[in-house]
């Protein structure tokens, strides 16, 4: 910017200029700061971004997982067994039914059955799981 001042207004020679602004360094450090702050706002979002879809894969996970706990616990006649099966859209569902705590069991008319249910799947080229655990009791067959 130029500015001109003229110390008298009848004198047209006497011209004073004077220049204000930024320098070129003060520009360019002003630049790299700002696209340093930038850089680090965008990989900050980008990690919120992968964490939502993380998450999204767990909870569909998970909701996958409470409906096949639900159906092999509401089963009348559970018996001890492991089964797998893979769903439509990928999921891997491990479950396993063993007879626990026989010996605490023994002299009474039940047992006790722990549900062991394993999801799996793959996201990316990672292996993701989520385990739910469950027990109950069942009359013994005589």
């Amino acid at each position: 910017m130029i500015n001109l001042n003229r110390k008298n207004k009848n004198d047209k020679s006497a011209i004073c200029i004077s220049r204000s602004g930024f320098t070129l360094i003060e520009v360019l450090v002003a630049v790299s700061i700002m696209g340093i702050a930038i850089a680090v706002i965008l990989q900050l979002f980008s990690a919120n971004l992968r964490n939502i879809s993380d998450s999204s894969d767990y909870v569909a996970a998970a909701i996958k997982a409470e409906v096949k706990m639900r159906e092999t616990l509401d089963n009348k006649s559970l018996l001890e067994k492991s089964f797998s099966e893979i769903t439509n859209d990928g999921y891997r569902m491990d479950v396993s039914i063993t007879d626990t705590l026989k010996e605490r069991t023994e002299n009474l008319q039940v047992r006790l059955l722990e549900i062991a249910l394993t999801v799996r799947w793959i996201k990316g080229t990672k292996d993701k799981s989520m385990t739910l655990r469950s027990m109950k009791v069942v009359r013994k067959e005589i």
